[in-house]
């Protein structure tokens, strides 16, 4: 394994979701990954549910979690389709999962079918937890707090800001207010725009707990890197 370089930050790279979700990435990219994720002991590795299995399989023996997204990017999909997605990742090896929030019935203001599509997913997914992607840059305050006390009242574990495909990332200001919503009791998730150590150490003064990153080497080296969407 190589060296760590001497400005590797271990406390940072504990709590980063190291993230591949474009839909082009190969088998060759999955491998670089996780390559990445066991040399820098990441937390995760988040990806597609298509490659569960096969990054389930590279991160074996080590101490990196293998996460699955659902309902990705858009989160439109039925309940049960999202619930039959999170089931499956599980079997094929994810021990997290990451889903996004209906958000049209979100702005709808309906809140019952909001509520049905997170506890479903987490229903299934049980006992991993589960983290409900808002995509903030879509929400107004209103909508962003509605979809933390739901997301909270559902059973969710986190709540997350962005897919990192929906034109917006995380930022102070959301991250803040999130916290403020949901409290001490459940974990917050920054994803999407997050791009140097400078950038994370923001986000975790904010308040979150995870950062969720595909430009996780360069975080945590302080190395520049030229990454993609998330």
């Amino acid at each position: 394994m190589s060296k760590k370089p001497d400005n590797f930050d271990a406390k940072l790279a504990a709590v980063i979701d190291h993230t591949l979700l474009k839909p082009d990435a190969t088998h060759a990219d999955l491998v670089k990954l996780c390559k990445e994720a066991r040399q820098y002991n990441f937390a995760t590795v988040c990806v597609n549910s298509s490659n569960i299995a096969e990054v389930a399989r590279l991160l074996e023996g080590s101490e990196v979690k293998p996460i699955a997204v659902v309902g990705f990017p858009l989160g439109a999909a039925m309940a049960q389709a999202k619930a039959f997605e999170a089931k499956e990742a599980i079997k094929s090896g994810a021990l997290e999962i990451d889903m996004v929030i209906n958000i049209g019935a979100l702005k709808s203001k309906d809140y019952q079918t909001v509520f049905a599509d997170i506890a479903q997913v987490v229903a299934a997914g049980a006992p991993c937890p589960v983290k409900v992607i808002l995509e903030t840059s879509a929400l107004n305050e209103d909508e962003k707090i509605a979809a933390c006390v739901l997301a909270k009242a559902a059973g969710a574990a986190f709540v997350k800001t962005s897919t990192g495909f929906g034109g917006g990332g995380a930022t102070v200001e959301d991250i803040t207010l999130m916290r403020r919503i949901v409290g001490d009791d459940m974990s917050v998730k920054a994803s999407g725009g997050i791009r140097t150590r400078a950038d994370a150490e923001k986000m975790l003064k904010a308040g979150a707990n995870r950062i969720g990153a595909s430009a996780s080497v360069a975080i945590v080296t302080g190395k520049a890197e030229n990454t993609g969407s998330y």
